[in-house]
């Protein structure tokens, strides 16, 4: 017999009992889906028997660890499904590449692509409609059979067997650079995979997604946490898309897509000249948006924004570099200076002070201020002062000369109620994020927002000694107001700028380590700091010597040649 708490109630079971038996006693006391149960602190997949007394808390797809669970199981699905259409794994190989919007971009991958790929009229590669609707139809298929989700321990030569022998080389290479000699196999109807993370028991958890047929590939389109039974509609955002398809051909171009190929470069002593291509790939991109910026003459106020930890200081200094090469004298603004005073910032839902909010800002003011700058007139520029909460002037004038140009970082940037009483001809916007093209391996794509929290936590602990715990602690709410402030606005820029550097997280990964270690097993943010720990495993370990001054990385481990 083994006694089990959940929500307070104990009761005695015979054993053997599953996670899952007692997730369908407690769903009705749930507004959603059940997909993972939490025993003494640990997080237990559903099909595991209960081995001993424990208190046990459940997480649904409204929760992110099983919203990721639902996102991760659903590609299973999918990829199974597009297994089966195509006749056989060899011949059904797809890749998961990234997401945008509510969406996760797939394509269809050798042989298969020769076969559903073609360019139409337009010049453009389109996939075969019917080819998706197939591979939908299946997956519904599935669904309705509910067929298991079954975990298997493979020792690693044995998992590299199994994968070489389904022609998957990306998990074969990954597996190689594995300290474990385990490896966690997923199966379904003859279907195995390898999934960074957990996964629900079986098909019949996958009632809600889509599959729509996009360019040369599929949009997965899978319900948001915030409503995990709905399915959004595709929203194509084609500005975003280019970045993100022109960062994957910048990989292609060096040969690394996977962590992998990373692996690969490290090992054979390329890191040096990875770093200096990289590098000024960067370079030139930021020089062509400099260039764009003087070609158009009239442009006095140049906007940037971007979520957290993107890189939006250094990137804004190099970009002023650049801007002095066309004969352009450029001036830093901070939107941040116009912070309202503290006792007048907003709230958010907990009762905390809500910075991120456009009414966190004197839109009024910064709009007389910079009408006053264009109009030749001198200005005193204020500060916030983030101790007192104040905004202080101490004699800071501004006048714009002929060839000044305004260089706005902030938030908001993009939003233009933000600069309202701006001529829209003035203004040029840029939107930047560190979109990373690296995958784990065809299957297992790395999130844009694990990247930047694992920048963001080695940056606050060196510049503003917060601990891994605080920065976990306060990521969500971070991620709300980019939610609600920059992503809604960012196929409104005039120029999108990648800062993810492909081989940045191995060398972030000596500095996340240990503070990610530090997260007492007792907090909320213990189970993030494990998954983060977990997955910067698979990457080899570099120095940062061979970085240079000016680079975005040096933003957050140090050394730059930038006040940042």
């Amino acid at each position: 017999m083994v006694k089990v708490t959940v929500n307070g109630e104990c009761r005695e079971y015979r054993s053997p009992v599953t996670y899952e038996q007692l997730a369908g006693e407690h769903q009705g006391e749930y507004g959603h889906r059940i997909v993972l149960a939490v025993a003494n602190n640990k997080i237990k997949e559903l099909y595991k028997n209960v081995a001993k007394d424990v208190t046990v808390t459940f997480q649904t797809t409204a929760d992110r660890i099983g919203h990721d669970t639902y996102v991760r199981s659903a590609s299973m699905l999918m990829l199974k499904a597009v297994s089966d259409v195509s006749g056989s794994m060899q011949e059904g190989k797809a890749s998961v590449e990234f997401s945008i919007g509510r969406g996760y971009f797939c394509l269809p991958k050798g042989n298969l692509a020769a076969r559903v790929v073609s360019r139409s009229g337009d010049g453009r590669e389109r996939i075969d409609p019917s080819f998706v609707e197939q591979v939908k139809m299946r997956m519904q298929e599935l669904v309705r059979e509910n067929l298991p989700i079954m975990k298997r321990a493979y020792p690693t030569d044995e998992a590299i067997e199994l994968f070489d022998s389904q022609g998957m080389d990306d998990k074969v290479r990954l597996f190689r650079y594995r300290r474990g000699s385990y490896v966690n196999v997923y199966c379904l109807d003859g279907y195995y995979d390898y999934n960074y993370g957990y996964m629900v028991p079986s098909t019949g958890y996958l009632q809600h997604f889509d599959l729509i047929p996009y360019r040369n590939g599929m949009m997965l389109m899978l319900p948001d946490r915030q409503e995990p039974e709905l399915v959004p509609a595709f929203e194509p955002r084609e500005k975003l898309f280019h970045v993100l398809e022109r960062s994957n051909d910048w990989g292609a171009e060096m040969g690394i897509a996977t962590v992998a190929d990373l692996n690969d470069k490290i090992c054979e002593g390329n890191l040096a000249e990875m770093v200096l291509v990289q590098e000024a790939l960067q370079e030139r991109r930021i020089g062509e948006i400099a260039s764009d910026i003087a070609r158009r003459g009239n442009v006095k106020f140049v906007m940037i924004a971007g979520p957290s930890s993107s890189g939006k200081t250094t990137f804004s200094h190099r970009l002023s570099i650049q801007l002095k090469t066309h004969g352009l004298t450029p001036q830093p603004i901070a939107v941040d200076d116009y912070f309202v005073d503290r006792k007048k910032t907003p709230l958010d839902e907990d009762g905390n002070y809500n910075f991120e909010c456009l009414e966190a800002i004197d839109v009024e003011k910064f709009n007389q201020d910079m009408c006053e700058l264009l109009a030749g007139k001198r200005v005193e520029m204020p500060r916030f002062n983030f101790k007192t909460g104040l905004r202080e002037y101490k004699g800071d004038f501004l006048k714009l000369g002929k060839d000044d140009i305004l260089v706005i970082e902030g938030i908001h940037g993009l939003n233009d109620k933000l600069s309202h009483s701006l001529p829209l001809e003035s203004k040029y916007k840029i939107y930047i994020s560190a979109l990373t093209s690296l995958n784990v391996d065809d299957h297992n794509r790395i999130a844009t927002t694990d990247g930047r929290l694992i920048r963001r936590l080695v940056r606050d602990a060196r510049t503003r000694g917060a601990n891994a715990t605080h920065t976990l602690r306060m990521w969500n709410s971070v991620r709300r107001g980019e939610e609600e402030n920059i992503f809604p606005f960012q196929e409104s820029a005039d120029a999108m700028f990648n800062s993810a550097l492909i081989y940045e997280l191995s060398v972030l990964k000596q500095y996340a380590e240990p503070l990610l270690y530090s997260v007492e097993r007792d907090t909320p943010e213990y189970f993030e700091a494990k998954r983060l720990l977990k997955f910067l495993e698979y990457f080899l370990g570099v120095s940062s010597e061979n970085i240079p001054q000016n680079s975005i990385v040096r933003e957050f481990v140090g050394g730059s040649c930038f006040r940042v």
